[in-house]
């Protein structure tokens, strides 16, 4: 049996204003990489600011989230693009993170897609290199769906690979990452489940059965949505049995 090693990542900094999305504070203290809203789906400089200063207060690495600029639809629907267009929509949000980051003495650590463009960029190669592209330019890893356009175009452009998988959500038979506007309720159970079938074996929970991670992947980072019901319960859970798993692994060397 082959285990994998593994890290925990969030969406955060997903309120607006006045409004809250998640519990930010109690998340920041079960992850190691945080994937920070830039204000197209969710967020403002407010929130931006405070997110960047919970991760650093905990020792949490920041990657910026870029989105499609719909904040009505949450940045989880499709919406047509052109690559450049693409591209400098994701500048405009990761330069705006990235000035945070310098304010609190931060460096960027990854870029990964939120949402539909997260699926879109998994599918179409072109769309894919563009926002890898992204990373390039910033000079930061790439966190996306191993075995995708995503894997192939960071390794394409020489651009560090950070490998995802979710607890949160369901993969199609196919083993298409299943993307809806609101998150639903998952039991603990099935989550330890996914989480332990992935580290022990390698294998990917589908609606139908079971595939394989993805080639080459020796390491991955399991998020956790922060607006799933249940989320701290989800990410503690999560992370206690990733931390058990690297546990064990760090024996076996």
């Amino acid at each position: 049996m082959t285990r994998v090693r593994a890290t925990v990542n969030c969406d955060m900094g997903e309120g607006y204003s006045l409004y809250k999305m998640g519990d930010d504070e109690a998340l920041m203290k079960t992850i190691h990489l945080a994937n920070v809203a830039c204000g197209f789906h969710a967020s403002d400089f407010s929130i931006m600011n405070e997110t960047v200063r919970l991760a650093k207060a905990n020792n949490v690495l920041v990657g910026a989230h870029p989105s499609l600029p719909d904040r009505q639809g949450f940045g989880r629907r499709e919406m047509f693009m052109y690559p450049g267009e693409l591209a400098s929509c994701f500048i405009y949000q990761v330069g705006a993170l990235t000035g945070f980051l310098v304010a609190h003495g931060m460096s960027l650590n990854h870029i990964k897609p939120h949402g539909a463009i997260y699926g879109m960029t998994a599918r179409d190669p072109v769309l894919a290199r563009a926002a890898v592209g992204v990373a390039k330019t910033f000079g930061v890893a790439f966190m996306g769906l191993a075995g995708t356009c995503h894997q192939v175009e960071a390794r394409k452009l020489g651009v560090p690979f950070i490998a995802e998988w979710f607890a949160d959500l369901d993969y199609s038979p196919e083993g298409r990452l299943i993307i809806t506007k609101k998150h639903d309720p998952v039991p603990l159970s099935v989550v330890k489940d996914r989480v332990n079938k992935l580290l022990e074996e390698k294998q990917i929970t589908t609606t139908t059965g079971f595939l394989p991670l993805g080639e080459g992947v020796r390491e991955v980072s399991i998020c956790c949505h922060s607006d799933t019901p249940g989320a701290v319960e989800i990410a503690e859970t999560v992370k206690a049995l990733v931390d058990e798993n690297n546990a064990r692994l760090a024996d076996s060397q």
